[in-house]
């Protein structure tokens, strides 16, 4: 029997123990509560070494629990720094490609205006050559034209003899 159930039976017995007459004595049989708490004695050193046990147990545990949430703690706080490293880095990256586009355009709007600018040169001086070209052919058909006429003028007037 354990400690609480020796001293529910000791108090049933004084509850039912007879009653001295005109008095709040009562007539308890002495060898029984004894007994009780003899028993009651033997088990109480096993009661309280147990809760000893028990707390010693249960200061490992917590003891064991606190080191454990330290030792979380601890990864968590690496890998916090591991992250905002990598979360860094791939700012610097992100800052450094936008740079690099950037300058990747101004440096293709650049040679956009450069190839405008040497096309537009050619084709100046393709119009130059052509216009002079067609200067020349037109000059070459007037010149045709007038000898044309000249030898139709020619034609027309009798032949010297």
């Amino acid at each position: 029997m354990d400690v609480d159930q020796r001293l529910d039976e000791l108090a049933q017995m004084v509850e039912q123990a007879k009653a001295v007459p005109l008095s709040a004595s009562c007539m308890i049989n002495r060898a029984q509560v004894l007994d009780v708490i003899e028993d009651i004695r033997d088990a109480l050193p096993r009661s309280l070494s147990d809760a000893d046990q028990l707390l010693a147990e249960r200061e490992a545990v917590v003891a064991e629990g606190r080191l454990e949430a330290q030792r979380l703690v601890a990864e968590a706080r690496e890998e916090q720094i591991r992250m905002l490293s990598q979360h860094e880095i791939y700012l610097v990256a992100v800052a450094e490609a936008e740079a690099l586009r950037a300058e990747t355009e101004d440096e293709t709007t650049r040679m956009r205006r450069e190839t405008d600018d040497y096309i537009d040169a050619r084709l100046a001086t393709f119009e130059i050559t052509l216009h002079k070209t067609l200067t020349a052919v037109e000059r070459g058909r007037d010149k045709l034209r007038g000898q044309a006429e000249e030898d139709y003028i020619d034609d027309d007037q009798p032949l010297p003899s």
